[in-house]
């Protein structure tokens, strides 16, 4: 296969493969949710501010019926029941005798049990941004999002906030509706911790106690930085959500656009989309992706093929191949549709690829199984190709038994199977490719991390690979990235403001081995 020549010519080289990949990751609707690096001082001194707010709250304790008053109440019972809900005088009479006297901080934000049984982070994850059919977005009126407005009270909060829930309409595939007929009942069988009393009136209980934290967070933003914490969370948004396409394909241009392939997991269609018809990405590679995308989801693995150094007719896809081995496999690995993308093609010089981009699950459980199921269907082609596989592993620097993958005990298992990564033969376990740790100011405070632990307890960890057969090639330099300038600065937490992913890029040239 190719190698991007010196200076952009892209001639192709027999000798080398010059390999790219990278986790683009999904956009993330709340801005604040992970610690970012960030030049504005003002952007650390709210974020301490938020966590010294939740650990010590002292006289801003405020009860819940200071942000949910009775005016607000009888508003919210009115909203509901033109919807007919069931179980809208049982929610009353929770607020009424249970969540009206408690205070925001100690007794309701920190209570776990809302946790446990999704009563926020269920409706959140309907309504905080919602894709509407023309490729826009509305978003639901709260400090966790990319809501275009500020909040300068808790009046002017509620107004926007129950115009959005309940009168304004969204297009959605069933019709109109408004965000609150969009929410999805929780069920117990699903989340036992619920009691049955709570799933008979839960849409009615999730809408109140969703409204209560919202309230909560604005109450909170005002009293810390009622002047600039909307134009914070403006410029997160703006770099990390709304250019994050635009910036994505920027580095690639400016830093991987002599690539011979580039894998690329977690991808939306748009960046699919926006890829093809960029003037450099689309004209100098072949965007391959699966023939089933997961719309859903929104989340794929592609990859991008040098169009001088592949024959992009040749291109078949296997990945049903490996799904079908996974099936096959005694305990089924937690693997979703667009996860894992497989294709052989013939490079200019005909000789057979296999190729394979994969997004492991949250724990790196899927790591291990895949890899089997690619070993075995690659291995039994014949001729046997040349594999290439990019991936995010999701392993861990530290083993975690039957809940994480460990990287020792992964690297163990690919060189039982005659593979080697990027990062050779002894890799160091500690090199890192992710850095990133959450904040305070999203619902589940019990993975939140101080600022000042985030080297202990943030998610610092090797996740990211290319491996291949060591028969077949030679690694000759790896490179990790989390600049967009082919550097990496260890230690720095990382979505930056320049930077839009949490998984650094590997580049890596392999030599191959024979002809």
């Amino acid at each position: 296969a190719g190698g991007g020549g010196g200076g952009g010519g892209g001639i192709p080289m027999e000798k080398t493969v010059r390999v790219a990949t990278w986790n683009i990751a999904a956009i993330n609707n709340n801005p604040f949710e992970y610690w970012i690096t960030s030049d504005d001082p003002k952007y650390a001194a709210l974020m301490e501010g938020v966590q010294e707010f939740l650990n010590n709250p002292g006289t801003n304790d405020a009860t819940v019926s200071e942000i949910i008053t009775p005016e607000r109440l009888q508003q919210l019972r009115s909203y509901m029941q033109a919807l007919n809900w069931k179980g809208i005088d049982e929610a009353m009479l929770r607020f009424e005798t249970d969540y009206k006297n408690r205070r925001i901080i100690s007794e309701f934000l920190k209570d776990g049990e809302f946790g446990t049984k999704r009563l926020v982070s269920m409706p959140d994850r309907v309504t905080n941004t919602i894709n509407l059919p023309n490729g826009g977005m509305a978003y639901r009126p709260t400090v966790i999002n990319c809501y275009l407005d500020g909040f300068e009270s808790l009046d002017e909060w509620w107004g926007k906030w129950t115009r959005f829930m309940f009168r304004d309409k969204i297009r959605s595939p069933t019709g109109e509706k408004s965000a609150a007929e969009l929410l999805l009942p929780i069920n117990r069988s699903k989340y036992p911790a619920l009691t049955p009393e709570e799933e008979a009136m839960n849409l009615p209980l999730q809408t109140l106690v969703v409204a209560i934290f919202d309230g909560i967070l604005v109450y909170m933003m005002n009293h810390l930085a009622a002047d600039n914490w909307h134009h914070l969370r403006s410029d997160i948004c703006t770099n990390l959500n709304r250019k994050k396409i635009p910036r994505t394909i920027e580095i690639l241009k400016n830093s991987y656009i002599n690539s011979d392939i580039i894998f690329i997991q977690e991808a939306s269609s748009a960046f699919a989309d926006q890829a093809r018809t960029d003037s450099e990405i689309g004209a100098k590679f072949h965007v391959a992706t699966p023939d089933k995308l997961n719309k859903k989801r929104d989340q794929n693995s592609l990859i991008l093929l040098n169009l001088k150094a592949f024959h992009k007719h040749t291109i078949q896809e296997f990945t049903a191949l490996i799904t079908y081995a996974l099936s096959k496999q005694e305990k089924k690995p937690p693997v979703s549709k667009g996860d894992v993308f497989a294709i052989t093609v013939k490079d200019v010089y005909n000789r057979d690829f296999a190729l394979v981009s994969f997004h492991g699950d949250t724990n790196g459980l899927a790591t291990i199984p895949v890899t089997t199921a690619v070993h075995q269907v690659v291995t039994s082609m014949a001729p046997q190709p040349r594999l290439i596989f990019g991936l995010d592993a999701n392993t861990h620097e530290f083993e975690g038994g039957f809940k994480k993958q460990g990287v020792a005990s992964y690297h163990q298992a690919i060189e039982g199977w005659g593979m080697r990564s990027c990062w050779g033969k002894s890799p160091n376990f500690a090199n890192y490719t992710t850095f990133n740790a959450r904040t305070y100011l999203q619902p589940q405070l019990n993975k939140a991390v101080k600022a000042s632990e985030k080297h202990v307890k943030g998610d610092r960890n090797p996740k990211d690979f290319i491996l291949f057969y060591q028969q077949d090639f030679q690694e000759s330099g790896t490179t990790k990235d989390n600049t967009g300038n082919r550097h990496y600065i260890e230690n720095m937490v990382f979505p930056t403001l320049e930077f839009p992913s949490d998984h650094a890029v590997l580049s890596s040239e392999l030599t191959l081995l024979q002809q």
